[in-house]
């Protein structure tokens, strides 16, 4: 384990989704009769399972969900997958009984429930007993609702939550709230819990503004039930509500894996249909011109902040300033083979490797450079958010005309705004749009050099 703070949570669902299908799958030979046991049937349960799963939340199971919501979503899943079994038992009614099916749900029922349990308080002991899969957290303010929090966090231990510090706000309330944010920089702090009855609207903001720009993740603790009558996510630890300013659908497990599925099928599409036959032509050009090699890496700021290296068709002499100053138009350092590959986005298509490997998507942010990351990340405001979700090949902000050279502030100020609204309201159909919406403007010769 690389340390005990790691969201080994990810691999949990992947392999509990694994375990489900094959239970439901293998207790269709030992339920039931051959006619049921078929490559249809297996396909239809194990497809609509998935989906099923999906609109129910069944895998949405959180450090904080209580054993009754888990229930909740073992009936709700297991309803919906008994209407799709006795249907298609229906079809087949002349070689399997009623009794059969039933005994079959029931089994399943059973086993997957006991499954799910398992990983549940297995999770709960490990972080009680080992003290993983835990979470920093700071608790800023005071009032009932930051008492009651701070005494859930450290009588709940198995909950996974390490409250390190409280800042009450009681002496020299500006002073604490600096020492806090140095604090959460130093110590490495993952949440942030701010009491809403110990704080202005200038120190919220103040406080959001950090976090947002810290890439750290802020709550807030309502001074009553009945504050923040906001489309915002509430949250129940035990019966605390905990406001969360803003949601990400890909912190949902689910979209997360659909949409990196997408990514992989969608890349492997390109790489062997398109990339695999047009490389070597790229080649060819590139090296016939200018010395040098054919791909150009450069590194730029991921997931998390984290930095890896972006491929892409080399399209410039080779310079000394390709990692520090940006492509301009009508920049000299660009090859006649550069010019056309950059005009029709050729040069880009080497990222789908990028996307392969998982250190990009195919929608998403479109990455900077590390020195105009950290440059931005300065003067810029809420710049850091971009990194809560992966960078990808083209963006809502990239269709929408915030593309290229960063001409102006008001270019880089839009493209955030962009890039925030798209980590909110991410969905499939979004990102179907935008793929679409790219390749007319690639069509079109709508590229601004980059």
């Amino acid at each position: 384990m690389k340390n005990k703070t790691g969201r080994y949570s990810v691999y949990i669902r992947p392999i509990q989704i694994a375990f489900d299908l094959l239970i439901i799958n293998l207790l269709v030979v030992i339920c039931m009769r051959s006619a049921m046991s078929n490559i249809g049937y297996h396909s239809i349960v194990s497809i609509f399972w998935l989906i099923i799963s999906y609109y129910t939340g069944y895998y949405e199971v959180y450090r904080y969900t209580k054993e009754v919501e888990i229930f909740g979503k073992l009936l709700k899943q297991f309803f919906f997958t008994s209407l799709i079994t006795f249907a298609y038992a229906g079809y087949k009614y002349k070689y399997v009984t009623t009794q059969e099916v039933g005994f079959y749900i029931l089994s399943s029922f059973v086993l997957v429930a006991l499954l799910k349990y398992s990983i549940y308080i297995f999770l709960k002991k490990y972080r009680l007993l080992y003290g993983g899969n835990f979470r920093n957290v700071v608790i800023v303010g005071n009032g009932k609702s930051a008492e009651e929090l701070a005494l859930f966090f450290n009588n709940n231990l198995d909950y996974g939550y390490h409250l390190i510090q409280i800042f009450n706000l009681k002496t020299n309330k500006k002073e604490e709230l600096e020492a806090c944010k140095n604090f959460v920089v130093a110590h490495k702090i993952d949440e942030i819990y701010a009491s809403l009855h110990s704080l202005t609207n200038n120190e919220i903001d103040d406080l959001i503004h950090f976090a947002d720009n810290s890439l750290k993740t802020i709550k807030f603790l309502p001074d009553s039930k009945n504050t923040f009558l906001r489309n915002l996510a509430v949250e129940y630890y035990d019966y605390l509500p905990i406001i969360s300013l803003r949601t990400i659908p890909l912190d949902v497990e689910v979209n997360k894996r659909l949409k990196r599925i997408f990514d992989i099928v969608f890349s492997l599409v390109v790489i062997l249909g398109i990339l695999s036959w047009i490389t070597p032509i790229i080649a060819i050009f590139i090296r016939l011109e200018s010395k040098g090699p054919v791909f150009f890496k450069q590194k730029r700021n991921g997931l998390n902040y984290e930095e890896f290296y972006c491929y892409k068709f080399r399209s410039m002499l080779l310079n000394p300033i390709a990692d520090l100053e940006q492509v301009q138009k009508n920049d000299p350092r660009i090859t006649s083979i550069g010019k056309i590959i950059r005009k029709t986005s050729i040069d880009e298509l080497p990222q789908f490797i990028n996307v392969l490997f998982g250190d990009m998507s195919v929608v998403g942010p479109r990455p900077h450079m590390v020195s105009h990351t950290e440059m931005y990340a300065k003067s810029v405001d809420k710049f850091m958010v971009r990194h809560f979700i992966k960078p990808g090949i083209t963006g809502l902000a990239q269709i929408n005309g915030f593309r290229g050279e960063v001409e102006t502030e008001t270019d880089i100020i839009n493209r955030v705004k962009y890039d925030i609204f798209y980590l909110e309201n991410w969905s499939l159909l979004l990102d179907t749009k935008i793929i679409f919406a790219t390749i007319i403007n690639a069509i079109k010769g709508e590229k601004k050099a980059y």
